[in-house]
């Protein structure tokens, strides 16, 4: 029995699916984490929502629609039509994400950054996330 029959596999329009799932879950649980880690501090509360809205639209615009471009064009030229389940993700992408989480906790646990400001770097980037994952929806629905 040859190891390859291990690997679980997919077709390939099913990991468009399992990309958005995974960008959901993770622009979700960035924002519902800023969102209650803020409302501990209400002072200027709408500025601070728009500020997030405003930084998590440009960081989409100007870095986060070329990724989740370029993620869908690599699982639709993928040469495997039942490639590997977790090839959702390119090598350099699953490190970018080990980093940022790695990042992210140790912010948390350490507490070099204040809760307030954490909960504006969560809720800036779960806005580009979040809004990526339609990408991978509206790819796997309509094509």
């Amino acid at each position: 029995m040859r190891i390859d029959s291990f690997t679980p596999r997919v077709p390939k329009t099913y990991l468009l699916l399992i990309a958005a799932l995974v960008w959901t879950f993770a622009g979700g649980m960035l924002l519902f984490r800023g969102y209650s880690y803020l409302l501990a501090y209400p002072h200027l509360f709408g500025v601070k929502i728009l500020g997030c809205v405003i930084g998590g639209l440009l960081f989409f615009k100007l870095l986060f629609f070329k990724i989740s471009g370029k993620h869908v064009l690599r699982i639709q030229s993928l040469a495997n039509d039942n490639p590997c389940l977790f090839s959702f993700f390119n090598l350099r992408s699953y490190l970018m994400m080990i980093i940022m989480i790695t990042s992210g906790i140790t912010l948390r646990k350490t507490g070099v950054i204040s809760p307030e400001y954490l909960s504006l770097i969560y809720l800036t980037m779960g806005i580009p996330l979040l809004m990526s994952s339609y990408r991978f929806y509206y790819t796997f629905f309509f094509s």
